[in-house]
């Protein structure tokens, strides 16, 4: 599922841990749903920024500086599409 997200939405940033378990959600969604996220907003900087022993968490800034951000801790790869695309359409 790939989805053209609003103009609103200026950049799109997700956290993680590149080995812990609570992260293991948020890195298969990156395996297997980036590229298409990405193709469809090409122009939609996407952040990915990888801490040792940091809780998962993304964030959406919108127009005017305003932020969202949702917990992605433990959830599963189908979860955090949820989490990223419920982030991603708050506007």
């Amino acid at each position: 599922m790939a989805r053209q997200f609003s103009a609103a939405l200026k950049e799109l940033r997700i956290h993680l841990c590149q080995t812990s378990k609570t992260s293991e959600g948020v890195r298969n969604f990156i395996q297997n749903h980036y590229i298409k996220i990405k193709t469809s907003n090409p122009k939609l900087p996407i952040l990915i920024r990888e801490c040792s022993d940091i809780q998962p968490k993304v964030w959406a800034r919108y127009e005017k500086g305003k932020e969202v951000s949702a917990p992605l801790s433990n959830l599963s790869e189908d979860e955090v599409l949820k989490q990223v695309t419920n982030v991603a359409t708050k506007s």
